[in-house]
């Protein structure tokens, strides 16, 4: 694929300015995390590695673009073809702000792509999820700010809600009030993902994706039936068992628990439906991404640690059981472990065959990892 001398030369203005103006929230956001008992657990940085890695492995042929960051990854239920978001531009912001690019995608099992939708909807797409019948649910994880709203005075009535897709791309439901950060049922604040109760249908949302250093900082579990009626809030902010700091990734086992990746406080969760404490596991690192076989295998990606944020732990996947919470596979990040650039995907899946997809935030696209 060529690009254009005058698109080539746009894009790395606009890279530049947008890294400029983000550097300080990049140095905000990233801030040391875990708990009391979480910082007394030891690095986990090995394990068995039976995987080949495949970098690039889906291409956006249907509208001929770069990649976007990526947060988002999911197996559709044949169990072979992929879905993926991606942000529509390379850095962090401005997202799919202002852009018509379609932001989420259909791959089948080569990485061909099928299908792509949403243009024009999202500001961040981030956390996604096909359910029981199919359909395809995407997280926007943030809304316009009001220096991005002088710029762009007509993008303010989108961002900050959950979309519910059929998997043609019909808007079958929102949850939240796109644009307005707030509490449920009248609306959301940066839902960062979303998994539905494979019994019920019941919707669960985690939120949200904002600053930790926030003195306002929201970390819950919002609750909707499958017709979108507000039930209930499962959690709270802070550090105790069944509160949140980025409640990043959302899935159910197969006892029905809901598992929850708690990345600020470095922590895997498990909870009943309703939001009853169950365990807590500290040897997957500050997980970014979940994912849970039929098996209860559970796969976790770190895209985050460093030396700063969580001395001693490496980027990378840690794969174990549910049933103990300890860690037997350890893939590590594409290049050196802590790079600056970023080496690990965020979002996470699995395929019926056993092959694990990331969706790569920072280095963009997705991988594919297929066992040796």
């Amino acid at each position: 694929m060529s690009t254009s001398p005058s698109f080539r030369c746009w894009t790395a203005v606009a890279f530049t300015v947008v890294c400029v103006a983000l550097l300080a929230t990049g140095v905000r956001t990233q801030q040391r995390g875990g708990t009391v008992q979480t910082d007394k657990a030891p690095p986990v940085n090995s394990g068995a590695n039976p995987y080949k890695v495949i970098r690039d492995w889906a291409q956006l042929t249907s509208e001929g673009r770069p990649w976007g960051g990526s947060n988002g990854v999911a197996v559709d239920r044949d169990g072979r073809s992929v879905w993926a978001v991606d942000r529509c531009s390379p850095g962090t912001a401005p997202g799919c702000l202002g852009a018509k690019a379609n932001p989420v995608h259909h791959f089948d099992e080569s990485g061909k792509e099928i299908r792509s939708f949403g243009g024009g909807m999202f500001v961040w797409p981030h956390g996604i999820h096909v359910d029981r019948e199919g359909n395809v649910w995407v997280a926007d994880a943030r809304a316009a700010s009001t220096e991005e709203l002088k710029k762009l005075p007509g993008e303010g009535a989108k961002g900050s809600v959950v979309v519910k897709f059929s998997p043609e791309g019909k808007v079958l439901m929102t949850l939240g009030r796109p644009g307005v950060r707030g509490n449920p049922p009248e609306a959301l604040t940066d839902p960062t993902d979303v998994v539905t109760d494979p019994g019920n249908g019941d919707v669960y949302v985690a939120e949200s994706h904002t600053d930790v250093t926030d003195p306002n900082l929201i970390g819950r579990i919002s609750v909707f039936d499958r017709t979108g009626k507000f039930l209930r809030v499962i959690g709270k902010t802070g550090t105790g068992p069944g509160e949140f700091r980025t409640p990043h990734a959302l899935e159910f086992d197969s006892q029905g628990r809901l598992i929850v990746a708690d990345r600020h406080n470095h922590r895997i969760q498990i909870l009943t439906k309703e939001g009853k404490f169950v365990a807590e596991y500290h040897d997957f690192g500050r997980t970014s991404g979940l994912a849970i076989d039929k098996d209860d295998v559970i796969y976790t990606a770190d895209s985050e640690s460093t030396e700063r944020v969580h001395p001693g732990w490496q980027r990378g996947i840690r794969i174990g059981s549910l049933k103990d919470g300890k860690v037997t596979t350890f893939i590590p990040a594409h290049m050196s472990p802590n790079s600056a650039d970023g080496a690990m995907g965020e979002g996470i899946a699995i395929d019926a065959a056993g092959n694990v997809y990331t969706a790569e935030a920072q280095l963009r696209g997705v991988t594919k990892y297929v066992k040796n």
